[in-house]
């Protein structure tokens, strides 16, 4: 059997003896769940931050997180991805409050730099998905920050209602009444972003 996330085919059955591999130290072990989820793990942070370059760094970040605490990993039916994108959730608010304070100390400090745009070349490729996301980013603002959570889990990267409760440390039927007023609200303001999700 197989499931999907983020679009990711993620082969079932071996991942828990890969974890038990992991949390005894073996890196190759890890290598391969590196493989299996980084991709559903980048697509979230890159979300998340509207940003290719910001989400290439949170998502080392993670697994870097997943490495240091392989022994607290929690599966959730044999998937360790409900947890990488908690950790990834938990990352990416903490980068936030510091650049906010990093931006704070330079205001005070009247010594806000130029922004300095990025010419790689291919740059002029990601900004349509980048327009994208930033429109998707905006239609979720209308909404609290606890449905937004599950609309990123469950529509953008493609949890089921029952990962997403593990991923937030939440029973299931909050997912479930998060997701239907996270719908309702964004019908009301004829806001269609992509939460249309049976999970």
């Amino acid at each position: 059997m197989q499931a999907v996330w983020d679009g990711v085919v993620v082969p079932a059955g071996s991942e828990r003896r890969l974890w038990d591999r992991t949390a005894d130290g073996d890196a190759e072990a890890f290598a391969r769940l590196y493989d299996r989820h980084a991709r559903a793990v980048y697509n979230f942070l890159h979300r998340r931050t509207a940003s290719w370059s910001d989400a290439e760094d949170l998502t080392s970040a993670v697994f870097l997180q997943a490495w240091r605490r392989r022994h607290e990993v929690v599966l959730d039916r044999d998937s360790a991805l409900p947890w990488l994108l908690r950790t990834a959730d938990y990352t990416v608010r903490n980068d936030w409050r510091s650049k906010l304070r990093y931006r704070r100390a330079l205001a005070a400090a009247e010594q806000l730099p130029t922004e300095i745009g990025d010419h790689a070349d291919d740059v002029a490729g990601r900004l349509d998905d980048d327009q994208r996301i930033r429109a998707a980013r905006e239609s979720l603002k209308h909404l609290r920050r606890h449905e937004r959570e599950i609309v990123e889990l469950c529509v953008w990267a493609g949890l089921d209602q029952a990962a997403a409760a593990v991923a937030l440390d939440v029973p299931i039927g909050t997912v479930k009444s998060r997701l239907s007023r996270a719908r309702k609200r964004l019908r009301e303001l004829n806001l269609p972003a992509a939460v249309e999700s049976d999970r």
